[in-house]
């Protein structure tokens, strides 16, 4: 899976521990114990590897943002659940959330 360079560094330095996504037909198959390479877009010069610990699927965004710590998606306190759902839907449009729903991806790093 890519990931922008500021999401990329936070899970890499440990700083972000859920990775939200859209619960489309790829991230279905996705499962507790699964490993998962991230790649550090826009370069695709470096790699990651994390071990899926948890996985909490929902409706929304906003159901997902509100279940759980701002910090655990690498967000600091200040910002509120709307400020993450509309930083969100910068990349997923809110039509393909309501077709798909959500998957926060609880992640742990391995070598």
């Amino acid at each position: 899976m890519h990931l922008d360079e500021e999401p990329f560094e936070k899970i890499k330095s440990g700083k972000k521990v859920i990775e939200v996504r859209l619960f489309d037909e790829k991230r279905q198959k996705v499962r507790i114990g699964d490993k998962i390479i991230f790649i550090k877009s826009p370069d695709n010069n470096e790699t990651i590897k994390i071990k899926v610990i948890g996985l909490s699927k929902a409706n929304s965004l906003y159901d997902l943002y509100s279940s759980f710590e701002r910090s655990q998606f690498g967000h600091p306190e200040h910002y509120t659940v709307e400020d993450q759902v509309k930083d969100k839907r910068k990349i997923y449009p809110e039509e393909k959330e309501k077709r798909f729903g959500v998957l926060g991806i609880h992640l742990r790093l391995v070598d």
